[in-house]
């Protein structure tokens, strides 16, 4: 489920709810309104993938995102009250992200735009057939797109037509030979505003809707550091101003807004070491400047405290505040925050708040807790009233385990906090230890399809967040840096074994170990390292630091961040380095176009398992990246599944999953 949107009477919303689809493997959805009343909400769009849908401010239009089976996200806008939509785009690479003008008659929108002679913009040259690429930098390519140098996203503006205008008809015969081209043609001319070599994101008007501000890396010192800025331009590309890092603090910054009185900018920030690389468990924070004052920015959220990380979005709110999400203990709360740093928090408590849209007084979010996939609610104090039930068939055809929220300690003391999911019947059960990716991430509130598969399949899952995890604080989170599978795999271990004591169910015997990622890291850490285990999985896993430099789109600075630039100290957390200690059967898991992990990762690894005689598998999806167990196509995600069920059939059968 998408973010709502509001519409300025605040008698009803839009939201999109997408779904995994068989049929087509992939992704499709469409457009719901949601009243605000007892009246139940309605299906408005009906095309294959439409996302992202957002109200003019004047209510009139709806513009969203819509993409063709196999086609790119272009944009669209219908009329607010029903209708046929008009495709507004025709972008090669589709449409990113979109904002409206205060006075609802522009749209800006950003868009990748390839190079010339690249991604199909000649016709009869292939992929293969391309110029050969020259790096000059260590910031070229990212997962889940590729190279990124030949494909800036560029921002573009357009006046948005009239809805109810005579419909482009393109001439054919001798009107074609005859008649000139309409200047307009089937689509609105958009001017491009920029064409720096950088990525420019999150592009927004101001309270005026005369600038245009967004975040790029422009900098010189942005090429081989993780800074990026604020930045307006004019509505004609010009006069651009850099809005952040005037004072001498180097930060990340992202999401820039001006609050409705126009009074006031405000950005997430993420602080940096000196040489802009450190990283490790920064919290992002809020920052306001005055909006005719950018260079005196002041710091509302304490970085120990608070996280606005996990959603990165900034909605105003009233004439001069904003609504931030905070990621927390394994929830993601919605806070409200002025620019005197007043904070009220408006929803909290076990769920995950995923976006949310405000209009006076109202204000609806998108959420998800251990009971649904995806709801909208109304903020009604500091309680959700739920709007939808978009998930009363997941609950009417499966039956969701109980997420039991637990604290065991390390064994220095140190609480571990988590939860422990548990099958029906008295058991004994067998355990499947679950170690997130990141490390500076966390599970949480909402409702998670990996542990419920597992359960289903009579397994007792255990998941902690572990230090090094986001949610408890920068120090929880920085405990392991140069120091990874130390007080980690202690305290995973320890909310193991503090499970296994206080569930009966629990079979102490029958444990597995599985992970992604950092969680990948971790497991191939613990089957080095701890031979209790009867299976392991190690899935798009970080397993050798060393080569993960110079492969990985992050690994330039991630691999020496997290452990350290000496070669003994970095073959000392090395899984790869260890690979000879391993005994546990292991699965290895992958995906062909992962470029956050590389394949060379699983391959290496599994090559090594094999010399050293350890029983193993290594799976390989072709067409994924390192998102498959979450965004992949429908059927690989199922293929999946079925392949680690097989696995943990023979390896650690339960009472309902046997060997075939």
């Amino acid at each position: 489920m998408g973010t709502p949107s509001l519409h300025p009477d605040a008698t009803r919303c839009v939201v999109s709810v997408t779904r995994p689809d068989y049929d087509s493997d992939a992704a499709v959805g469409q457009l719901w309104e949601v009243p605000l009343d007892s009246r139940s909400p309605r299906r408005i769009t009906r095309g294959f993938r439409d996302t992202a849908p957002k109200f003019s401010p004047d209510g009139a239009v709806i513009a969203f995102l819509r993409a063709s089976q196999g086609g790119k996200p272009q944009l669209f806008i219908v009329d607010s009250g029903g209708g046929e939509p008009r495709q507004l785009s025709d972008q090669p690479l589709g449409v990113s992200d979109f904002e409206w003008s205060p006075g609802s008659g522009h749209i800006v929108f950003s868009a990748r735009v390839p190079q010339d002679g690249r991604y199909g913009t000649v016709d009869g040259v292939a992929a293969g057939q391309e110029d050969p690429r020259l790096i000059t930098g260590y910031k070229y390519q990212m997962n889940g797109v590729g190279y990124t140098g030949d494909k800036r996203i560029q921002l573009f503006l357009l006046d948005v037509p009239v809805l109810g205008e005579e419909p482009y008809i393109k001439p054919v015969g001798r009107a074609a030979r005859s008649a000139e081209e309409p200047a307009s043609g089937e689509f609105p001319s958009a001017k491009q505003l920029t064409d720096a070599d950088a990525d420019h994101s999150a592009p927004r008007f101001d309270a005026e809707g005369s600038r245009i501000i967004f975040s790029a890396a422009l900098e010189p010192d942005s090429a081989t550091s993780l800074r990026s800025d604020i930045y307006s331009i004019a509505l004609d590309g010009t006069d651009r101003q850099r809005l952040s890092n005037l004072t001498g603090e180097l930060l990340t910054c992202g999401s820039p807004v001006h609050s409705q009185d126009g009074r006031w900018l405000y950005y997430l920030g993420s602080a940096l070491s000196p040489t802009g690389l450190d990283f490790v468990a920064r919290n992002t924070a809020l920052y306001v400047a005055p909006a005719d004052a950018p260079g005196q920015p002041r710091l509302l959220t304490d970085p120990e405290t608070f996280d606005l990380g996990e959603v990165s979005e900034v909605v105003p709110a009233g004439d001069g505040g904003v609504l931030v999400f905070n990621r927390r203990r394994g929830a993601n709360d919605l806070l409200r925050i002025d620019p005197d740093g007043t904070l009220q928090t408006l929803a909290a408590g076990d769920c995950v708040v995923t976006g949310a849209a405000t209009t006076g007084a109202t204000v609806v979010v998108s959420y998800t807790d251990p009971l649904t996939m995806g709801e909208v609610a109304l903020v009604d104090g500091r309680e959700l009233k739920r709007l939808t039930d978009f998930s009363a068939g997941l609950r009417s055809e499966t039956t969701i385990a109980e997420l039991r929220e637990e604290t065991f300690s390390a064994p220095d003391g140190y609480p571990v906090h988590g939860w422990v999911m548990v099958p029906e019947g008295d058991g004994p059960h067998p355990v499947l230890l679950n170690i997130h990716g990141g490390p500076y991430a966390q599970y949480g509130w909402g409702y998670f399809d990996e542990a419920q598969v597992y359960v289903e399949a009579g397994y007792a899952v255990v998941m902690c967040n572990p230090r090094g995890a986001a949610g408890y604080g920068q120090e929880h989170g920085r405990v392991i840096k140069e120091a990874m599978g130390t007080v980690d795999m202690q305290d995973v271990l320890a909310f193991l074994e503090g499970a296994v004591l206080k569930y009966t169910q629990l079979d102490g015997d029958r444990l597995g170990v599985m992970g992604g990622s950092y969680g990948g890291y971790l497991t191939a850490w613990l089957v080095a390292n701890d031979h209790r285990f009867q299976g392991a999985v190690v899935e798009r896993g970080f397993l050798d630091p060393e080569s993960f430099i110079g492969s990985s789109d992050i690994g330039w600075f991630f691999s020496e961040a997290y452990t350290g630039a000496d070669p003994e100290k970095v073959r000392a957390q090395s899984p790869y380095a260890h690979v000879d200690k391993v005994r546990t059967p292991t699965f290895v898991i992958h995906s062909e176009e992962d470029l956050r992990c590389p394949l060379e990762q699983a391959q290496r690894y599994y090559t090594a398992l094999k010399r050293h005689g350890v029983e193993t598998e290594m799976l390989i999806f072709p067409g994924e990246t390192h998102e498959l167990s979450r965004s992949g196509t429908p059927w690989h995600r199922r293929q999946r599944f079925e392949h680690i069920l097989r696995w943990w059939a023979d390896k650690l059968p339960s009472k309902k999953n046997q060997p075939a």
